[in-house]
């Protein structure tokens, strides 16, 4: 009768039990990790007077990333395309994949003429100038 009864090992303890963790792991072992893939990893750092973005994107070609500025919205997306000669090939196993990637920051504060990019070593970096801040014109009004 026991072994009917599905047994964790790692739930000691009812209270801490968390079902959303359970599905997580459920939907991990079906599909694999590929939620590591969904999006690339980005740095933002602040060097004064802008941002330098730095995000990772091995493997792509300059053309395949496309910048969009929309709305105080920066989206940065990235395209791999299945090459002919891929399907080819007879895989028995498959790491490498292919598909859309994007992820999309906020530019509120940004000077978004000034935006630079460049791409080396499959790191895309962007130098974000901060807006300056316009202070209110101050003048002294006479009394009459």
């Amino acid at each position: 009768m026991f072994e009917l009864i599905p047994f964790d090992r790692h739930i000691r303890n009812v209270a801490n039990y968390d079902p959303f963790r359970a599905l997580d792991e459920m939907e991990r072992s079906f599909f694999g990790n590929s939620s590591a893939v969904s999006a690339f990893r980005t740095d933002v750092t602040d060097t004064g007077d802008a941002f330098k973005l730095e995000s990772e994107l091995p493997g792509f070609k300059k053309e395949d990333i496309k910048l969009d500025v929309e709305n105080d919205c920066l989206t940065i997306s990235a395209e791999r395309k299945l090459d002919n000669e891929d399907k080819k090939h007879n895989f028995i196993k498959r790491e490498r994949f292919y598909g859309s990637y994007s992820r999309s920051f906020d530019v509120s504060g940004i000077q978004v003429d000034g935006i630079q990019a460049s791409y080396k070593d499959g790191v895309l970096t962007l130098i974000l100038p901060k807006k300056q801040e316009t202070l209110p014109a101050s003048r002294r009004l006479e009394i009459q």
